[in-house]
């Protein structure tokens, strides 16, 4: 018995520190967020978020989908470039991802002061049939 009372106080603080929203996971640890951001059906779950600024997120991108595609965030400048870009697979730029066919992806990333973002898949077609999601940071 002594060993469980020991366990439960850890636990609770643990399970405290876990919100569900919208679909996504968040875990609170100081002022880093991890984020889990579902990709299904050419889509981003959830489509809005919101964050303090000059926090660091770390985002889990899960794609379910079949078929490859990107997370970029940036304002609209930063989408219409990629809209109009070549680049098929992107590597070590942290707000320029790659995310695979079922596979889950990781990158950690610093926001602004403050600001209007958006996350975009600019794979042909995506970000014109709605692949984007909303971010606001202040």
């Amino acid at each position: 018995m002594r060993h469980s009372r020991h366990l439960r106080l850890p636990l609770a603080l643990a399970l405290a520190g876990l919100t569900v929203l919208a679909g996504a996971v968040i875990a609170r640890a100081g002022d880093h967020r991890a984020v889990v951001l579902d990709i299904k059906y050419s889509r981003f779950e959830p489509d809005e978020l919101r964050f303090e600024a000059g926090q660091v997120v770390t985002f889990v991108l899960s794609n379910d989908d079949p078929i490859d595609h990107e997370f970029i965030l940036g304002d609209q400048a930063v989408q219409d470039r990629h809209e109009m870009g070549t680049e098929p697979h992107h590597g070590s730029i942290p707000t320029e991802v790659t995310v695979p066919a079922g596979q889950t992806v990781r990158t950690t990333i610093t926001l602004p002061e403050r600001g209007d973002l958006i996350i975009g898949c600019h794979m042909p077609g995506h970000y014109g049939y709605g692949m984007k999601a909303s971010v606001s940071v202040g």
